[in-house]
């Protein structure tokens, strides 16, 4: 059994790529196909229980592993073969259920194609978004403090939180029919600590569905975050697409700390792709932002410098290397390439403006 699933598992690679050069077929069978009944499964059975099952499994299965691995010490390189083919029939099978349950999605059509609409953009078409932006951020700031030199505190709980994030999917769908979202299963990650040491904010586990927040960073950005990986267990792969349904998610909600966190998080980014093009360039923008912004930006800021270390190093490079493996070229760098996706769909359909 062993060796037949080791085997397995170098078929499973040549399928995987040889499946990535159809994504009309992946959009069609999987992603709208068997992966809309998985996941709703997955969603129905775990979504109602207060604590996050996946990471209970993670815990069970690194226990295990390390468990196998203290028994093995002894005569590990002597007995390679076997140990060899235990180790790669494991790996087998969480390869297999990684795509059967949500990886594959990995390779479907990208969202820019699906809605019509280009990725690239223009300096002065970044510069356009971002203006808009700091009206509407500020706008909502003093909306919400009455003052332009507080910036937004928010006393809604996780919970609170995650059961007003589904009204932002269900009011989408008049701009997005593409996306929806139904049975909601979003938690706070148990590993909320570890994953501020390796600097994220949430991940969709791809095996039980779950979405899970890191509920230690601060809250402005919690709507945002949990928008994001709604929108990956709708079987979005791409983490740019994430970002732009997680942005236009968070800021069609009807409430307005869920519209600030859209606005701010998509302004932040549009400041950073300023700096990427010509360094310097985004210093005349933030003397029109408000102050209170500005020490929301410089609270998460703050935050993510706390727990930097060589772990977030580490995990960024591995993480940039997964996504690149599974077909995302662009790496960690595609988080940033949402706001293309967001320059040029609001040239064609004018979704943000300031009131």
């Amino acid at each position: 059994m062993k060796k037949k699933l080791s085997i397995f598992l170098f078929l499973q690679i040549i399928l995987i790529k040889v499946m990535a050069l159809f994504p009309d077929f992946v959009e069609r069978y999987y992603s709208n196909g068997l992966y809309l009944y998985l996941s709703k499964f997955s969603r129905i059975i775990l979504g109602w229980i207060p604590f996050s099952v996946g990471d209970l499994c993670y815990t069970i299965l690194i226990f295990i592993v390390l468990r196998w691995m203290y028994k093995n010490r002894k005569g590990f390189f002597t007995n390679w073969k076997t140990n060899g083919l235990t180790i790669l029939s494991f790996v087998s099978v969480l390869y297999f259920l990684f795509h059967f349950l949500w990886g594959i999605n990995y390779y479907r059509m990208p969202l820019h194609e699906k809605i019509g609409i280009e990725k690239e953009y223009t300096k002065e078409q970044l510069q356009a978004l971002t203006e808009k932006l700091i009206l509407k951020t500020n706008q909502l700031q003093f909306q919400i403090e009455k003052d332009s030199t507080k910036k937004v505190v928010f006393n809604y709980s996780e919970q609170e939180m995650y059961e007003k994030a589904p009204s932002g999917y269900a009011l989408l769908k008049n701009q997005l029919a593409e996306i929806k979202y139904e049975n909601k299963s979003i938690k706070s990650s148990l590993y909320s600590l570890p994953l501020s040491y390796m600097g994220f904010g949430g991940y969709l586990n791809p095996f039980t569905n779950e979405a899970q927040v890191n509920y230690l960073k601060p809250k402005y950005t919690s709507p945002l975050t949990i928008c994001h990986e709604m929108a990956h267990q709708t079987g979005i792969g791409s983490e740019s697409d994430c970002n732009f349904i997680g942005f236009m998610a968070a800021s069609s909600n009807k409430d307005v700390y869920f519209q600030y966190s859209a606005y701010a998080f998509a302004l932040n980014y549009c400041l950073y792709n300023l700096e990427v093009m010509e360094e310097g360039s985004s210093k005349s923008y933030r003397k029109f932002i408000n102050k209170g912004v500005l020490e929301n930006f410089n609270e998460n800021k703050t935050f993510w410098k706390h727990y930097h270390s060589f772990i977030d190093t580490f995990f960024e490079y591995f993480y940039d290397k997964f996504l690149k493996f599974n077909q995302q070229k662009d790496g960690m760098e595609s988080y940033s390439k949402f706001v293309g996706l967001l320059i040029n769909y609001d040239l064609k359909h004018d979704v943000i403006h300031a009131n």
